[in-house]
């Protein structure tokens, strides 16, 4: 179901058994890709530039050797340290294929078979070709017979189709210890609306081309008239980007996600849409909560919430616009839009031209990647897609050593110590707001490496040849487990990534923080590492977590997890004067167009907090650490430097510019170069380290740093 529902916190055999040629052609298909050396203690000291004054730029002091020695390969649109290790993720877990490939097949658990014929049929593009569209054809089929709205939106209730509604259990805001329903709409096949909005040359260029794209599926997919079909959708696609999306940075604020209805109250609101046929057809009937998350505040709750008139003109319509809009649609247009997205989304599945062509749009045009990525990459994803926690107990198993898990338990006691500390002795916060952060920090549950009970995917068929079936039996499943949780206990042991996931995330609903096995490996942590390039690079990630907690959005919950105000009117204020002046830094980092394209501040405020306070308690957990300790000077470098090095080895990392582009107007983490130098400006301790006078460019009056946390 194509739609962006919830955002609250926060992003893979040898002996084939039947077609020996598809292992072989995944392994020709693999490219070389960067690497990095660490050194003897995790950061490599010949990868800086002397030539470079750190306080000048202190990402390309670290960085910009590495970035020269090693250009972007062809298929990224982006590489770096995060890039680096999630593709050795992708290798160790196809490792695990390649094992259970080499098996008999009548040796393999069922576990197993399944595991294999989900990535086999993925890889087997000679079989998806010679297949044309007829797999699609009975999906496409249901999609051209649904004549009324009513049996349309009954479709779009189906797993695996797409929607321009939709919905999802998850744990309620106000209520954390029972699961809502949540309903939103979204309905454009660009990343966002900017994209519809934007007049540029380079702008038109793109439209022109989606515009194309879809000219291109509506040809395959049989139409007579695939362009004047294509005009249709795309002008209800720019109708809801210019009357019913909201601007993302305006839309982050999380008091507007809670707009609880009754079954019978939500029928009133949505007035002739079908929306009982929604809600039943979706399996949420039984339910007495509906939560609208992208409801358009009325003037008096835009009133109680201190939204000003500049922001109301950046939110849409909303939910109950898109209802209006899908009334007033010509039915045909609705089920052209169906067809389009869901031919689309299966793209890779699809015979070859279509997996090309939407390469050639989503990948080339729009982050500019000249090449795709290789097939088993993808096939792993999928794979992963739908059975992932299976490869994940066999992932930490050869992995992931108990050794790193107990080191990450210290870790986190200590930025957590640190977080204690620094919420004691912050002077813009009362007694008062203090004594319920305190309650919340100590109610964070830490989750490191994997949960123990991971997933089985009972009930899911997999079927030897059948990637698209796959994929709709995977989507059916999924949704059946999700439902499952209606009326039943919070389940705080599942988790929202795989044990192999190069990532981390913090959920304010239950007041998580979770760090997978696949980041605790260098540049994040080395078992071997000096331990202040642990703390100044998975402590930072760590204290990035437990920071959005408490930044603009995350702190809006409390230590159960409701979304409920705990802070004293002046501590808010404080807070939000100090993120405000953070907002206009960010603002200033202005990378393209001669300083004419910036960073958003206001969209990456929670992410920016997230690093600086991050780092900031990540530096004061090493010295807890290292208390009572002489910290010895290492190739000449102190372990304060060493520990700011190593944040910076983090976000080593470089892009396209179409990519560029795309997370500016998209991403809510800035760019890699301000994650380093805008964080480290605003930090005393930096300065010290390495001598940064106001003779250097990055040099910022005491007065103009922030310290938030």
């Amino acid at each position: 179901m194509k739609t962006r529902i919830l955002a609250l916190g926060a992003s893979a055999l040898a002996l084939a058994l039947s077609a020996p040629a598809v292992a072989e052609d995944a392994a020709a298909e693999a490219t070389a890709a960067p690497t990095m050396s660490f050194g003897e203690w995790g950061v490599d000291p010949k990868l800086l530039s002397e030539d470079i004054d750190p306080g000048d730029d202190f990402f390309a002091y670290a960085n910009q050797k590495w970035l020269d020695a090693n250009p972007l390969p062809s298929e990224y649109s982006r590489f770096g340290a995060f890039t680096l290790l999630g593709e050795k993720s992708v290798s160790d877990v196809k490792a695990l294929m390649d094992d259970l490939m080499k098996k008999d097949a009548a040796a393999l658990t069922s576990d197993e078979k399944r595991l294999v014929d989900a990535y086999r049929s993925y890889l087997d593009t000679d079989a998806i070709d010679a297949a044309g569209l007829a797999p699609a054809q009975v999906y496409l089929d249901r999609i051209m017979a649904a004549d009324t709205l009513e049996g349309l939106v009954t479709l779009w209730s189906t797993p695996g189709y797409p929607s321009p509604l939709g919905g999802q259990v998850e744990v309620d805001a106000k209520e954390p210890d029972r699961y809502s329903v949540y309903l939103g709409s979204d309905g454009l096949g660009m990343p966002d609306r900017d994209y519809y909005l934007d007049e540029t040359e380079k702008g038109e260029g793109i439209k022109a081309a989606y515009r194309e794209y879809l000219t291109f599926l509506f040809t395959e997919a049989g139409y007579a008239n695939p362009e004047a079909t294509a005009t249709a959708v795309y002008e209800m696609e720019d109708t809801i980007a210019r009357e019913i999306a909201s601007d993302r940075a305006a839309s982050r604020n999380l008091d507007l996600i809670y707009n609880p209805f009754t079954p019978a109250e939500l029928r009133e609101l949505a007035g002739d849409f079908p929306i009982a046929t929604m809600v039943e057809a979706s399996g949420f009937g039984e339910t007495d909560r509906l939560i609208v998350f992208n409801l358009r505040p009325s003037e008096e709750r835009a009133k109680e919430l201190g939204l000003t008139a500049e922001t109301m003109d950046k939110l849409g319509s909303g939910f109950e616009g898109m209802l209006g809009l899908l009334q007033g649609t010509p039915i045909d247009t609705l089920k052209a839009w169906t067809v389009a997205q869901f031919l689309s989304n299966n793209a890779s599945i699809l015979p070859t031209r279509f997996d090309e062509a939407s390469f050639a749009f989503f990948g080339n045009k729009l982050r500019g990647t000249p090449e795709q990525r290789p097939r088993w990459k993808r096939a792993i994803g999928s794979t992963e897609g739908m059975l992932g926690e299976l490869l994940g107990a066999t992932y930490v198993e050869r992995y992931f050593p108990p050794a790193s898990k107990a080191a990450m338990d210290e870790l986190v006691a200590n930025l957590r110590k640190a977080m204690a500390q620094s919420i004691d002795e912050i002077d813009w916060m009362g007694e008062e707001t203090k004594e319920q952060a305190m309650a919340k920090l100590t109610s964070f549950d830490p989750k490191i490496g994997y949960r123990d009970n991971l997933e089985t995917y009972e009930g899911l068929a997999i079927e030897a040849g059948n990637p698209l079936g796959n994929r709709m039996a995977a989507a059916h499943w999924a949704w059946r487990d999700m439902l499952d949780k209606l009326g039943q206990p919070i389940d705080r042991t599942e988790w929202g990534m795989l044990p192999q996931t190069v990532n981390a995330y913090y959920n304010p609903l239950k007041n998580e923080i979770v760090f997978p096995a696949g980041i605790l490996q260098q540049p994040f942590f080395g078992a071997n590492a000096d331990l202040a390039v642990n703390y100044g690079a998975i402590g930072g990630v760590i204290g990035h977590e437990i920071g959005h907690g408490f930044d603009d959005q995350g702190s809006k919950f409390d230590s159960t997890g409701a979304l409920e105000n705990w802070w004293t009117d002046a501590d808010r204020a404080a807070f939000d004067e100090l993120g405000n002046a953070l907002v206009e830094q960010y603002n200033a980092f202005c990378p393209l167009d001669s300083g004419e394209t910036c960073v958003n501040g206001r969209l990456t405020l929670g992410e920016n907090i997230g690093d600086l306070g991050g780092l900031s308690l990540a530096y004061r957990a090493y010295k807890i650490a290292t208390e009572g300790q002489e910290v010895p000077v290492i190739d000449g470098f102190t372990g304060d430097q060493r520990f700011f090095l190593a944040w910076a080895q983090v976000w080593r990392s470089q892009q396209r510019e179409e990519n560029y582009r795309n997370r500016l107007r998209t991403d809510t983490h800035s760019p890699e170069e301000y994650r380093t130098n805008g964080v480290v400006r605003n930090m005393d301790e930096w300065y010290e380290a390495f001598g940064v006078t106001e003779d250097d460019d990055m040099y910022l009056p005491p007065e103009e740093r922030i310290r938030i946390w």
